[in-house]
């Protein structure tokens, strides 16, 4: 038996099982745009993890943190297996920024931290765009630590303003932060082309496709993978709201080389987030 193509699985949600209730925006996601099952929300057992990870392939997870309200069950499998999991770190209070980058820079230097996270559409009602400056001490606190940063891209599931979301908004963010390893997450829908030029300008720009199926993903930035950024996509489930047995064999069906499938599943990965600091 041939042995699953490796992948490293850079979004996955750990915590949902660890509210009691759902707020009402993530049942909406569940019910209204991914029609995912009730047990979307259901405690997460480490050994069926694993096992699912196993079968296809999967040799590290990146698991949901949040450094206002810290993940339990992330970081004990991150814990119990540093091998294959390592955390994304999002809750830093952009308005009030000096402890939470404090508490930012020491538990990057204590945990296993693969990037920081954060969603202009989740927080303050939208209202700031990732242009603002009142993302700059995050910016700068991630250039100055070699830390990845994801800025959620693309019109968002929840009822929720969008529009701050637009990756044109990264434009003036890599022109003045040349240092920050940015990546754009959740792909960039209905701002595909936006994304794919920002990706060809700058350097030090990625895309995750985490939360979309590989298999609705648009033909120009399957195209792209193929022809000018075979280096510049990575792959991610937004797991259990996209599960590995759905996404991981949607993404080896797709029409790209060998050596860009690699990229795409594993290496593109690899070289952004786990590249020694």
């Amino acid at each position: 038996m041939t042995a699953p193509r490796p992948v490293i699985d850079c979004l996955v949600n750990v915590h949902f099982g660890e509210t009691e209730k759902q707020p009402e925006f993530m049942t909406k996601v569940r019910d209204d745009y991914f029609k995912g099952p009730t047990s979307m929300f259901d405690p997460v057992d480490l050994s069926e993890l694993l096992d699912e990870m196993d079968e296809h392939g999967v040799q590290k997870a990146i698991l949901m943190d949040n450094l206002a309200k810290p993940s339990v069950t992330a970081r004990k499998f991150a814990d119990a297996r540093p091998d294959r999991f390592a955390l994304a770190l999002g809750g830093v209070n952009l308005l009030r920024p000096v402890g939470p980058l404090r508490e930012l820079t020491s538990t990057v230097a204590d945990l296993p931290v693969a990037y920081a996270v954060v969603g202009p559409s989740f927080w303050a009602d939208g209202m700031y765009p990732p242009s603002d400056a009142v993302y700059y001490p995050l910016y700068a606190k991630c250039a100055e630590l070699d830390l990845p940063l994801c800025v959620n891209t693309g019109i968002p599931g929840p009822p929720i303003p969008g529009e701050v979301q637009n990756p044109i908004h990264l434009d003036r963010v890599c022109v003045r932060f040349p240092e920050l390893k940015l990546c754009m997450i959740h792909g960039a829908d209905p701002w595909w082309d936006i994304a794919i030029r920002m990706l060809i300008k700058y350097r030090n720009l990625r895309l995750m496709t985490s939360a979309w199926s590989p298999k609705r993903l648009p033909e120009s930035l399957i195209h792209y993978m193929r022809t000018r950024g075979p280096g510049k996509v990575i792959f991610a489930s937004d797991w259990p709201v996209l599960r590995q047995h759905r996404v991981v064999p949607e993404a080896n069906a797709l029409d790209l080389p060998p050596e860009v499938l690699d990229n795409y599943l594993y290496n593109n990965a690899n070289e952004f987030f786990f590249k020694e600091r």
